[in-house]
């Protein structure tokens, strides 16, 4: 997460959509009383306490505006970027299993074993984004949702609407593993669109 008081913008990070190829053009936008949560590319936490002690920076909006709130949020130009939910999952199992050498001897199979279990179903890296970026009545919340398809241009609307210039994207926090590719119809793919139903009804994104 990264929270512009200076600006006015809320930036919710879900994972595994380009979120820090984004924060590098962000942050130069920031002023001293702004604040970014983040662990993986160095510890960065919020001022808040409540929220520093979530320990990631995958903060939800209903999160946010439980602590600072619903008001301070509403009054913020709130965004974040999302992904299909489908190819999302895959590249979280890829990241997941990153010190896993068994997973590349069969993705789907190491994917597939590790969905079934509800703690790996729990961590932020595989629940919905909509449960990121909703209110507490279940409606989207946010000013702007950008694509990871179209990460570019998205981006360079959201450095427009801030009134910064365009930037070019770097990549960023890469995965090395090859991803699961799931294809066609099976049980396990019809699993999944249940678990993300959510996203697929609100993100409008194609099921087939």
């Amino acid at each position: 997460m990264i929270f512009s008081s200076s600006r006015k913008f809320v930036f919710f990070a879900v994972p595994k959509t380009g979120t820090h190829s984004v924060r590098e053009q962000i942050r130069p936008l920031l002023a001293e009383s702004d604040w970014e949560q983040q662990l993986l590319t160095g510890r960065m936490l919020s001022p808040i306490k409540p929220l520093a002690a979530i320990g990631h920076g995958h903060i939800s909006y209903k999160q946010l505006s439980s602590v600072v709130g619903k008001d301070t949020v509403q009054d913020m130009y709130c965004f974040a970027f999302v992904r299909h939910p489908i190819d999302r999952f895959m590249s979280a199992c890829a990241f997941l299993a990153r010190t896993d050498p068994s997973y590349n001897d069969n993705p789907i199979d190491w994917s597939q074993r590790a969905f079934s279990r509800s703690q790996f179903r729990s961590r932020v890296l595989i629940r919905p984004q909509t449960e990121m970026l909703t209110d507490a009545s279940g409606a989207l919340a946010m000013s702007y949702i950008g694509r990871y398809e179209s990460l570019q241009a998205d981006l360079n609307a959201v450095l427009g609407h801030l009134g910064a210039p365009n930037a070019q994207l770097s990549q960023r926090n890469i995965t090395q593993n090859q991803k699961p590719r799931l294809t066609g119809s099976s049980t396990f793919i019809e699993e999944l669109k249940e678990f993300y139903e959510a996203d697929f009804r609100l993100l409008g994104y194609d099921r087939d």
